[in-house]
This record gives C-alpha cells, structure tokens and sequence, in this order.
C-alpha cells in the first residue's frame, strides 16, 4: 500500500470512529437529560389535563388549632406550596404570589390555598397564627399548616406532592440570611379530583426573568380558570 493510501485509510478510519464516539455520546446525553429531567416542569408551554393524582392523604394542624386533611379539600380548586416560618424567601412569596391569587380568585368559593411548613417542629400552631395574622390570612380560604414531624413533611412534600429535595444549609452565614433550609418555592395547582394539574416556579422567574415570570403567571391564572369553571 502506497504511503498517500495509508493517509487516507488512516484518515477514513478516524472520521469513522469519531462518528461513533459522538454518536455513543449523543445517545447517552439523551438518557441522562431524560434521568434528569425534574418531574414537574412548567414553563408556559402546554400542559397536560392532569400531572398525577396525590395518593397519600396528609393530616395536619391549621393556625387555627384545627385538624384537617388536605383530603378536605376535594372538590376545591387549591394552590400548595411549602414554607417555614423564618424563611424570608417564603415570606416575600406568600406576602405577593399568594396574596395576589388569593385577591384574584378568593371570591369564588371553590379556590384555597394550603401552605405546609416543612419546619413543623418549630412551627407550632402559635407560629402560624400569628405568621398567618401578619397576612391577614382566613382559614376558610388559606391554610398554614404543620404536622409537628419534620420528617414526616419532609417526606409527604418530595414524594407525594413531588416537590424537588430539600436541603439543610450548613453555612452560618448562609443560614442567616436564607434560613436553615433550601427547598422548592414553587406553587403547585390541585383540582377538583384532588390531581395536580401544573406547577409553576414564579418566585424563581420573578427574581431572574421578568419575561418568563409574567408568562407563567399567565399560564397559571388562566388554568386556575379553567379549573375553576368545570363542575
């Protein structure tokens, strides 16, 4: 073989290995990206009828002192996030997310709004009152609730509500200025059929993209809208 066909040859067999590495790699990217993907994504595009039904029920204390089920709620259209009650990121959220859903749709005697503390062993049932007293927030129509297990919130949110992990900070500094926990700010929609139907990280987009948080605040009214008028 002459030394111009041994170039080409080796040439030839390099093109066609570096096609197959790279197609190998595409293939696994494509697994790990669909591994990775959050199960709740929402990002204004559509959104199916419904995500999953919640199968597990939860008991808990409201800031009333009383003891409820989310299962109370069927038949309702309600709104859950988690909180705690020194986390000022939550606080900023609830005072305006919230408060504004609240102010849109709190008329119609159907919309609720649930609040879980994933700090329940700290906030007691005093707390929340006066957590909720500071929002001006009616228990007929918005819920501050704590199970007095943090465990046992911890597990209920990240794997029956399939909110994303939560973590404990370890920096003090951190601490002080974020609170104890790092966890999902997200506000995920329940129908009628106790099913959540959509979840929607506007506190997120509110701080990083105002373009995108005003298109998931408008995907979000309008499919509590739409929840709200079936029967």
């Amino acid at each position: 073989m002459s030394r111009t066909a041994k170039i080409i040859s080796i040439y030839s067999l390099t093109i066609l290995a570096s096609a197959a590495i790279l197609w190998v790699a595409f293939w696994v990217r494509s697994g790990l990206i669909e591994r990775e993907k959050p199960y709740i994504v929402n990002t204004g595009a559509e959104n199916p009828t419904t995500m999953f039904p919640i199968a597990q029920d939860l008991e808990a204390t409201n800031q009333s002192g009383q003891n409820v089920k989310l299962s109370d709620l069927k038949g309702k259209v309600w709104v859950v996030g988690e909180f705690f009650a020194v986390c000022p990121h939550c606080a900023m959220r609830n005072g305006q997310e919230l408060r504004e859903l609240l102010n849109e749709f709190g008329a119609q005697e159907a919309f609720h709004l649930a609040c879980i503390s994933i700090d329940p062993e700290t906030d007691n049932v005093a707390k929340l009152k006066d957590y909720a007293s500071a929002l001006n927030a009616d228990p007929k129509h918005w819920w501050f609730l704590t199970t007095s297990d943090n465990a046992k919130a911890h597990a209920y949110m990240e794997n029956t509500l399939k909110f994303f992990k939560i973590k404990m900070r370890t920096d003090p500094a951190d601490i002080e200025s974020n609170g104890k926990y790092a966890h999902d700010l997200g506000l995920a929609l329940v129908n009628k059929n106790f099913e959540v139907v959509g979840k929607w990280p506007l506190a997120d987009a509110r701080k990083t993209d105002p373009a995108l948080y005003e298109s998931l605040k408008r995907d979000m009214y309008q499919k509590i809208q739409e929840e709200l008028s079936k029967p």
